[in-house]
């Protein structure tokens, strides 16, 4: 049995709130596949592998009016037959998964997601949160490791953007960029700082004194400034003292090739 701390509904209707391009039938399809299979009765279950497959067309040709009485009354059999069950079987008889499931085919997205995490891993349903987004330019990957470890949607997909946005970056760069997200450290003066780095072509040793100076190493942030200080750039080594990023590049250039 799969034992996780549940997000509550509101957290993951984030996500549709997110981006404009949000795709609800993709959600649907991909979510519904990962509850369907866990209804343990073999009947339910493929009257609940009908009934996601007409919304899911349904969703993706709303203009039909045909395909939109169709997944209406699909959903209708859902529910009367999960009342007669539970009827039948008496209190504390649960069909979770039957359950979430009608959540999801009534398009409450966010009470469908909150239900199934009892029995669905969390970064399974996060990938198909993430890749109902359609956002251009997004390093998924990273969005669901920081929604994973916690970060609120909002600022785990603007990082997923960024990084998406600046693919191109050296690979070092990549993995400072990466870090300082995790850490939630990543705003806009921290990103144009490092974007200058990444327009500085470095050397590989001059990206290792970038990357050490990034991670706010004093005795070399000192030499540096002393450096720069010699090179009468004293306003730039106050500045990198200060902790200033948009001095790194300077300094680590510095570095003789």
């Amino acid at each position: 049995m799969i034992r996780q701390q549940r997000h509550p509904a509101s957290w993951w209707d984030q996500f549709q709130q997110a981006s404009e391009k949000f795709d609800l039938a993709i959600l649907t399809e991909h979510l519904g596949d990962e509850i369907v299979p866990k209804i343990s009765s073999p009947l339910l279950r493929r009257e609940a592998e009908i009934a996601l497959e007409v919304m899911v067309r349904h969703l993706s040709k709303p203009a039909s009016e045909e395909l939109a009485e169709r997944a209406r009354k699909a959903v209708e059999r859902m529910i009367a037959t999960v009342a007669r069950l539970e009827e039948r079987s008496g209190e504390g008889f649960e069909l979770r998964e039957v359950h979430a499931l009608i959540h999801l085919l009534e398009g409450k997205t966010g009470d469908a997601a909150h239900e199934a995490e009892e029995f669905v891993k969390t970064q399974a349903i996060l990938r198909c949160f993430v890749g109902a987004l359609r956002l251009e330019r997004f390093d998924s990957n990273l969005a669901v490791k920081l929604l994973a470890a916690g970060q609120e949607p909002v600022t785990a997909l603007h990082s997923g953007q960024v990084i998406g946005k600046y693919a191109w970056w050296p690979s070092w760069l990549l993995k400072v960029v990466t870090e300082r997200a995790l850490a939630g450290r990543l705003d806009a003066e921290t990103v144009a700082a490092l974007d200058r780095c990444a327009y500085a072509e470095l050397s590989p040793a001059q990206a290792r004194i970038a990357k050490r100076l990034l991670d706010g190493e004093e005795a070399l942030i000192d030499a540096s400034a002393v450096r720069l200080e010699g090179l009468g750039e004293a306003h730039a080594a106050e500045k990198l003292r200060n902790g200033d990023l948009a001095t790194v590049a300077l300094a680590a250039r510095l570095i003789p090739i």
